[in-house]
């Protein structure tokens, strides 16, 4: 059976065979891993809300935005070193690619002793400057000081992953995930509920759930000596191969921090609306959490194709297979918005005994149910651009809806929909701005993609 399911979704070589049957294999395993990872984030709330209290839940909540806003440099090179890998996988360019995977390795390490260092004395006045309330900063800055004194297992963790992506491999990225959502599960209940070190407990099971992944990723790639070598050699850092992944990362890392920034902005608007409506946005954003999973995993599989086949200059294979995988992608998301249409009301219901939460949350998520399946088109088609080297398309695209697009529309209709009944504007606004970018996103992602200038950027 073990041998059955590694056939059918161990290490994909996506240069051959049917695109969509090679998609839909590298795909699966990336979902079940996305929504073990959102399962593993949540447990982590349940513990510390459930063991040490409100105050506890609040301080992992206000850290955890701030910790990812810190790791957006290991978002760009994974990105960036992913892509490579993935071309010169797909060109058999053993040479160039042990030489991107030990300068990943190298920068990696000197990434995140850099940021060890910087976030270790920032960190305090960082929280300070955020006007963190006192009765949480000093658990905000215990929790936020043990990731980052552990962020090297994080780090390598991800970037490790994305190198088995690119090579093709996402059943052992799943498996080694699955290791860290059990273990740090555990972890969490001994050390919080057992030992009752609180905060920090949930901090400590993280870093260490993720180093023992990062161990296991990288002695899976000591063993994978027939695609590249990992010798002492390939570490020392090389200054050509370590530049174009940053070149080819960084756009995706500044997306990242520039979005996240987007989204604070437009909290502060969901604010003013009063507790129920942020209640309601905190429940939608935990639906659309599970909705937007098969998108970005899409998205990922997209990326892993088009750079293997791109690799290997096959350019109508490129487009054959982002034609199959974006409308298997859309198939998706239509028949995730169907449910959405169908169930909102007691899909809402599991996190709230609120009639009128429930309710309120449902048609508001019945605006936004429609964008998922313009996300499908955008993520695809953005993972066949990324995939072929052009990152910057799909990150100007993704600004300029969100930071562009997005806020303003947000903030404009609000205020063209005040009246004496509603001084403070529809609420509806609030989403349907987002419904718009997405479309409109994807519309642009659409346009792009088809002039082509894409197939340009091939290393």
């Amino acid at each position: 059976m073990l041998e059955k399911v590694t056939r059918l979704f161990g290490q994909v070589d996506m240069t051959e065979g049917k695109p969509w049957e090679k998609i839909v294999a590298f795909t699966v395993p990336m979902l079940i891993g996305n929504v073990a990872q959102q399962l593993y984030n949540t447990v982590d709330s349940i513990v510390v809300g459930k063991y040490v209290g409100d105050n506890a839940l609040a301080a992992v909540g206000s850290a955890s935005p701030i910790f990812n806003l810190l790791l957006v440099l290991f978002v760009g090179i994974s990105m960036g070193a992913g892509i490579m890998v993935s071309q010169y996988y797909g060109s058999r360019d053993r040479e160039n690619l042990s030489k991107t995977i030990g300068s990943s390795i190298t920068l990696t390490g000197a990434a995140s002793a850099l940021l060890m260092i910087v976030g270790t004395v920032a960190i305090r006045p960082l929280l300070v400057l955020l006007k963190t309330p006192d009765s949480i900063i000093d658990w905000c800055t215990s929790y936020l000081l043990i990731l980052l004194w552990g962020v090297a297992g994080l780090a390598y963790y991800n970037i490790l992953c994305g190198i088995l992506r690119g090579l093709g491999d996402s059943l052992s990225a799943l498996i080694y995930l699955l290791v860290a959502t059990v273990l740090n599960i555990g972890l969490d209940i001994w050390f919080v509920a057992g030992l009752g070190m609180g905060v920090a407990g949930v901090a400590l099971a993280t870093v260490i759930a993720q180093l023992v992944s990062a161990v296991l990723c990288m002695l899976k790639l000591r063993k994978m000596t027939e695609l590249f070598d990992l010798k002492a050699q390939y570490l020392k850092p090389d200054g050509k191969n370590i530049l174009t992944v940053i070149r080819l990362g960084l756009p995706s890392g500044l997306t990242q921090a520039i979005f996240s920034l987007a989204m604070v902005v437009v909290q502060s608007l969901t604010n003013s609306f009063g507790e129920m409506i942020i209640a309601a946005n905190v429940i939608i954003m935990r639906v659309d959490g599970f909705a937007m999973m098969p998108n970005f995993s899409f998205g990922t599989a997209m990326t892993t194709y088009a750079g293997q086949n791109v690799g290997a200059k096959q350019y109508d294979r490129v487009k054959q297979g982002a034609k199959q995988g974006t409308l298997i992608a859309v198939g998706t998301s239509a028949a995730i918005t169907a449910l959405i249409l169908l169930f909102g009301p007691y899909l809402m219901g599991i996190f709230t005994n609120t009639r009128e939460l429930a309710v309120l949350s449902a048609d508001m998520m019945k605006i936004l149910a429609v964008g998922y399946i313009a996300m499908a088109v955008t993520q695809s088609l953005s993972g066949v651009m990324r995939g072929a080297g052009d990152t910057l398309t799909p990150m100007w695209i993704s600004l300029m809806t969100t930071v562009v697009v997005r806020v303003p529309l947000a903030y404009g209709l609000v205020y063209l929909t005040k009246t004496p009944e509603l001084p403070q504007g529809r609420y509806e606004s609030l989403w349907i701005s987002v419904l718009v970018s997405w479309v409109l996103g994807a519309l642009i992602t659409f346009v792009f993609y088809r002039l082509g200038r894409w197939k340009k950027k091939a290393l």
